[in-house]
Parts: structure tokens; C-alpha cells; sequence
């Protein structure tokens, strides 16, 4: 089915422009919420190295021009300003105090003044010993030149600060000089993009402003592990391609095999540091949707429904018409950790979910999201007519998947042999199967079978070994199952007559591989109150269907013998040595046959087994798994020794499903097996018996010693004996209801 809907969307997109390219980049007004780009298709990679090369250039150009005599003879004139500043007022401060016989003095603690005599410093004893006047004026003195002095130190950190103004001014300039050249180049090659443009004025402001981190750096082995972890500095500048496209091809038809809710709507990955978690825009990862935007997304409606949120998120984003990354572990609460808030990129996206039917049905019934988001339904057929134009196309078919899998050639014979495995795969004479995966495993196997052979063509031997080796390792459970019916650990008669006692058919699948086999059912009756008892039901091995089956027999019962009379019967049917559930109605005319042998006491014969259901009319209906069925007893019959007489009793309706075996076939053809198509009661019951069934006449009866006038006797015989019972319990008096 993917390959078909691939093949209708291919021819759909040629043609079609490749949607735009998405990349991610740093918001350096808010680096928690990365900027999303739209760039035309294939520009994305080139955006990405046009800035990979820019920063490389500027790694380069920036520390150059930073060393090179103007900067460095500029930055000197500011140095130079500040220290002269500093010089100018101390040495005002130092004149006028040293015409006052005061000296300003550098400590470890600051700045000191002190009293002079000759130009030398008085010693604090001397200065104890002046007399308190002198001490005192010159105390005076100090106190106003310590304000000049305060004046000047509390002029520093402006004059320091006016510097370092001057020098990240001059820092601006010089950084935008090397800047500016190689923005305006890198700007001339996306001016057709103005969201390219506009990141590129936002990024060189940020150049400009922080130039100091291509200038200045931390030590090496430092910035050497920080970057192997997070990329260093400079990659806020870098460009991360969230998804390209090839200009030159048609738009994406993508299918995710493994839609959990990351590799759906995208992930931000985030990187062990010193025992915390990191992220940034770098680390934003595409999704499925992201890569198939603007063309088609095919996802298996079975996987998304089994991965957690995957589901919702895709409701969620064909809703809000935009891709949102979402952090799972946030709403869970499951991580604390620093996350992002990525852009949201607008959706422009076709998904088609392929699966089983029920899975549709099931979410349509359930989900009332499911009809709004997903409008049109594709219901692909399974198969198709077998008519010489489409046997052609098949033929077509599997020389394409030959070719595609580097098979071997097929002969006219092999590919008439894959013809028929496909009519047998519809279960349908006149159909052909479409599930292209299982004639593609009969290719490849036939193919090394052929190889094995030392032949260059795959010849019909080749696909009948194929098929024959398939059946071979999956039949284990036939094999032990037809093992206990010959060596009678389950009793199954193939020939000789019995009184109510016949030979169903059901088929067993398991793991792809279908047989059938024969149970014996058997029924025993008596007068009662008109009740057939499933013993399968009673003990909760039948399920619903087969309880139909059962129930439909009382309604026939009724409804064609003894109408003037009250139903007295009591029967019970089992599937003798079933200790498994049974399902279905495909039995129910097996199960018929037996009652009517028990109510005539006529013997039916064990040479032939029975399959179809029946309605309340006696008419024989079609049901599943014939050639399966006809195939188990002929395996049981051919291994205890093939005698003519024996054979199957099919519905007349499943003649058209009949894709035999070649043996079963070759069987028919010599006479030695029978495969009987029925379609009434009365027939199936003469063939089983020997007798007419018989028909009523004009006078309402049926036949003397025709199957049915036994039975209608029998259930008069019945109802008298209850009535009989009745009276006497009674004591003659009227019969209790």
C-alpha cells in the first residue's frame, strides 16, 4: 500500500516547486526564544557557510586590527589623557601645599599630608614638640588642603571612567571598521532575502558591541573544554540548517517509520556540563513534519497511536496550522533543566495515515478530531479481477519487482505459478491478490532457489520449491495435528457410516500460515422441551457466532417439521476432543446433518466431511477457508490410502473461491476424491445418507422412508411421549404448560 500511495504522490509532486529552506538562529535579545528564517530552497547551507566563513574571517581580522599601530597609538592618547589628569592635579595640589610647608605623601593606604621644615617631613615627635599654636595652624592648614585632596581622588573614578568610555568607544570604531566590509559582502549575497538582511544588522551590532570576545579570550585549556562542549563564544553567530531542500527536485514525500513525539514535531537536545543540563539554538533538531513541509508526510496510523503523545501532537499541530517544537519532559515535569521556545515554522504539509481498516473505523468511531483532520478516505482493495488485462499487469509487476530487487528473470510457467499463488492469496478463482510484500518474498525465495540450481532464470520448479519450503517450516502444527489422527489419539473416521456423527471442517491460522483440519461432531437426542443444547457454549468454548449457528438449527427445526405440534425435543451437539474455543458458523450444517441423522436414526457417511453454515431455510452458505478445509481432509484421506468415495461438501457459493492444490486436483481429476458443491439441506443430507430427503406432497407429508418424513416421525413421536409424560404426572388430568 506505501508503495502505491509513494508511486500516486510521486507523479502528484513532479513539477511542483521545492518548498523554502528553515534555518534557526541566536536571538540576541532573548536567547531562550531562537529566530526561525525562511531562506528559498538550497539557500539554507550557503547561509550557513556564508556566516561560518564571516566569523572565521573576523577571527582573523578583529585581533589584527586591534594590533596595529593607529589602535594601539589611540589607545595610548587615551592612557596618556587619563594619567595626565592624574599628574596635572596632583602636582596642583603638591605646589600649593608645598608653599605651605605641607607634603603629600603616597601609602600603602592611600594618600597622607604632613608638615615640612627644609623640604624634609617632620617626624611625628618633632611635630609633638611645636608649640600647641603652631600645631594647631598647622593642623588648619592640613584639614583645607585634605579637601583638595579629596576633591582630586573623587576625580579618579570619573577620569577612570571617562577613560574606559574613550577606550570601548574607540573599541566600537575599530571593531566596526573591521566589521562593516565583510557584513556589507555577506549582506550583497542575501540582499534578496530581507530577514537574511535584517539578522545580519542585528549581528553586527552584536560584533560591534562585544569585539572583545574575539580580542580578549580565557585561557586555553579552559576555553578549550568549553568549547569542545558547548561550541565556544562564537558560535551565538553561527547558522543552524534545520532543513534544506534540493531546488532541483520535486517537493518531499517523506515517511517516518518510528513517529515518536521528537522524531515527529522535532527535539532540543541539550548537553551534560559540569552537572547541569545546556542547550541553545545550535542544538534544535528537525522532525519528520519539518522535513516533509510543503509536500507530503506518510505515517503508519498503527505507530503513532503507540507511541505516547506522538497522537495528540500531530492533532495539535494540523490545528494551530504552525510546527511547535514541544519539550515533553516540561510537561511532565520530569526535568528542571534551561529549555527553549523556538520560533514556530507555519505548516504547509499533506499527511497521509495508512493502516489497517478497523484502525480507521476504530478512531473515527472514537476520536471526533479524526473526521476534521483527515477528510479524505482511501479505502485500497485488496485484490483484483483475474482478467488477462490485469494478469498482464501483474506480470508487469513482478518484472519490476525482479528488477528492483536484483532478482532473476521468471519464465512464462513461473509467472503463471505466481498467478496463481496470487488468485489463491484472494482466496477468489477470479481475483488476484494486490499484497505486493508477499509476492515479493515469493520473488526473492524462488530467486535462491534458482541460484541454488546454478540458473540465470527463475523457473516454475523454482517457485514451487519456493512455496513448497514456506509451507514446510511453517507447518509444524498441521503436521502433529494430522500425527494424532493417524495414530487415533483424535478419533476421526474416514470411512464406514455412523449414526449421527459426521466430520467437520475448520482452519487454524497461525503466523501467517492457514490449515485445516477435520473434528468429529456428534449429536445425541431425546424427548424434552425442545431445547438443542451447544455443549461448546454451555461451557464457554463457543463464542457468539458459533451460538448463532447452534440457535439457527432450533429455528429450522421448527420451522419444517412437525408444524402442528409442540417441539419435544431435547439434543446436544459437541465438537468431540475440542479443548480450544471455536468460533464461527461455518459448521453449522455439519452440525445439522448430525441432528437430523440422530432424529431419523439414519447413518451418515464418514468418508465425506462437511463445511458451510445454514439458515432457517436449509440453504447451504458460504464460508472462509475452503481450500484450506478441502486440503485437511484430503491430507488425512491421501495418507490412510485414497479409496474413490471419499470427499468434501462445500457450499455451492465457495465453488468460485476454489484454488486447490495441484495433488488435490490431479485427485479430483482420476476420481479418486470428490469435492461436492451444495446448495440445500436435502441435498447434502441424500448424499450423506443414501436416502431422498423428500419433499412434501399435496397432502402436506413427506415421502414414506425419506430422511425428512423419518425425522417429522420422530418429533411426533417425541411430542407424544412428552404428552404422555405429562398426563401422568398430572394424573390424567390437563397437560401443564
Amino acid at each position: 500500500m506505501q508503495d502505491a500511495v509513494k508511486s500516486m504522490l510521486t507523479a502528484e509532486a513532479a513539477g511542483r516547486p521545492s518548498p523554502p529552506d528553515w534555518v534557526y538562529v541566536n536571538n540576541f535579545a532573548d536567547q531562550e526564544k531562537p529566530i526561525a528564517i525562511e531562506l528559498p530552497a538550497s539557500r539554507a547551507p550557503e547561509f550557513h557557510e556564508a556566516m561560518h566563513k564571516l566569523i572565521d574571517d573576523l577571527k582573523s581580522a578583529l585581533p589584527a586590527v586591534f594590533q596595529s599601530e593607529d589602535y594601539q597609538t589611540r589607545q595610548s592618547a587615551i592612557d596618556e589623557s587619563f594619567h595626565k589628569h592624574q599628574s596635572e592635579g596632583f602636582s596642583a595640589l603638591r605646589d600649593k601645599a608645598a608653599e605651605k610647608n605641607i607634603a603629600v605623601l603616597r601609602t600603602p593606604l592611600g594618600f597622607a599630608l604632613a608638615p615640612t621644615k627644609d623640604g624634609q617631613v617632620v617626624p611625628p615627635d618633632e611635630f609633638n614638640a611645636w608649640p600647641e599654636a603652631k600645631r594647631r595652624e598647622v593642623q588648619t592648614v592640613i584639614e583645607a588642603l585634605e579637601k583638595d585632596l579629596e576633591h582630586i581622588v573623587h576625580q579618579i573614578p570619573r577620569w577612570e571612567k571617562q577613560r574606559r568610555d574613550e577606550a570601548r568607544q574607540l573599541g566600537r570604531d575599530t571593531a566596526k571598521y573591521a566589521v562593516d566590509q565583510l557584513i556589507e559582502d555577506t549582506k550583497d549575497t542575501f540582499k534578496d532575502i530581507p530577514r537574511v538582511v535584517q539578522h545580519l544588522e542585528t549581528v553586527r551590532a552584536d560584533l560591534i558591541e562585544n569585539f572583545d570576545v574575539f580580542v580578549a579570550r580565557g585561557s586555553e585549556g579552559e576555553r578549550e573544554t568549553l568549547e569542545i562542549k558547548t561550541g565556544g563564544p562564537f558560535d551565538r553567530y553561527e547558522v543552524n540548517v534545520l532543513v534544506t531542500q534540493d531546488g532541483a527536485k520535486p517537493v518531499p514525500i517523506v515517511e517516518e517509520l518510528h513517529p515518536a513525539l521528537g522524531n515527529l514535531i522535532g527535539r532540543i537536545e541539550h548537553i551534560p556540563l559540569n552537572g547541569a543540563l545546556l542547550t541553545n539554538f545550535r542544538l534544535i533538531k528537525a522532525g519528520a513534519i519539518h522535513r516533509a513541509n510543503g509536500g507530503y508526510l506518510l505515517l503508519d496510523a498503527r505507530s503513532v497511536l503507540l507511541e505516547p503523545f506522538s497522537w495528540a501532537a500531530l492533532k495539535r499541530t494540523l490545528r494551530r496550522g504552525e510546527i511547535a517544537i514541544e519539550d515533553i519532559g516540561r510537561f511532565l515535569g520530569l526535568t528542571s533543566t534551561v529549555s527553549l521556545q523556538p520560533d514556530p515554522i507555519p505548516l504547509k504539509l499533506k499527511v497521509i495515515l495508512f493502516g489497517e481498516r478497523i484502525l480507521y473505523f476504530l478512531l473515527a468511531a472514537l476520536d471526533p478530531e479524526m473526521t476534521e483532520h483527515f477528510k479524505v478516505l482511501a479505502d485500497f482493495e485488496n485484490d483484483l479481477p483475474r482478467t488477462p488485462e490485469n494478469e498482464a499487469i501483474l506480470a508487469r509487476l513482478l518484472a519490476t519487482l525482479a528488477r528492483r530487487e536484483g532478482l532473476a528473470a521468471l519464465d512464462r510457467d513461473a509467472v503463471a505459478l505466481v498467478l496463481e499463488h496470487a488468485a489463491r492469496s484472494a482466496e477468489h478463482s477470479g481475483k488476484l491478490s494486490l499484497i505486493v510484500e508477499q509476492l515479493r518474498e515469493l520473488l526473492i525465495e524462488a530467486d535462491y532457489c534458482a541460484r541454488e540450481a546454478k540458473r540465470s532464470v527463475i523457473l516454475r520448479s523454482d517457485v514451487d520449491s519456493a512455496l513448497t519450503a514456506r509451507i514446510r517450516r511453517a507447518a509444524r502444527l498441521r503436521d502433529r495435528t494430522q500425527e494424532a489422527i493417524l495414530e487415533k489419539v483424535a478419533l476421526i473416521d474416514s470411512v464406514g457410516m455412523h449414526v449421527g456423527q459426521i466430520n467437520g471442517l475448520s482452519v487454524t491460522e497461525l503466523g501467517g500460515f492457514s490449515f485445516g483440519r477435520p473434528a468429529r461432531i456428534t449429536c445425541q437426542v431425546r424427548p424434552g422441551s425442545g431445547k438443542v443444547v451447544d455443549i461448546e457454549r454451555e461451557v464457554e468454548l463457543g463464542g457468539p457466532l458459533h451460538s448463532k449457528g447452534v440457535l439457527i438449527l432450533s429455528g429450522f427445526l421448527a420451522g419444517r417439521y412437525a408444524l402442528d405440534t409442540p417441539m419435544s425435543l431435547f439434543a446436544s451437539l459437541v465438537f468431540e476432543q475440542s479443548y480450544g474455543g471455536i468460533e464461527g458458523d461455518s459448521a453449522s450444517s455439519a452440525e445439522l446433518y448430525a441432528l437430523l441423522s440422530a432424529l431419523a436414526d439414519v447413518p451418515l457417511r464418514q468418508d465425506l466431511a462437511v463445511t458451510g453454515s445454514v439458515n432457517q431455510h436449509g440453504e447451504i452458505q458460504a464460508i472462509g477457508g475452503v481450500n484450506e478445509k478441502i486440503e485437511g481432509f484430503f491430507d488425512i484421506c491421501e495418507k490412510r490410502g485414497l479409496t474413490g468415495a471419499q470427499g468434501v461438501l462445500i457450499p455451492q457459493a465457495n465453488v468460485q473461491h476454489l484454488m486447490l492444490r495441484k495433488d488435490v486436483l490431479d485427485a479430483c481429476a482420476t476420481g479418486r476424491f470428490a469435492v461436492y458443491p451444495i446448495a440445500t439441506l436435502n441435498e447434502g443430507i441424500a448424499l450423506l445418507t443414501g436416502l431422498a430427503a423428500g419433499e412434501r406432497g399435496p397432502d402436506g407429508t413427506y415421502p414414506l422412508d425419506s430422511v425428512n418424513r423419518r425425522v417429522e416421525d420422530r418429533l411426533r413421536a417425541f411430542a407424544s411421549v412428552r404428552r404422555s409424560f405429562t398426563n401422568q404426572n398430572n394424573g390424567g388430568g390437563t397437560p401443564a404448560s
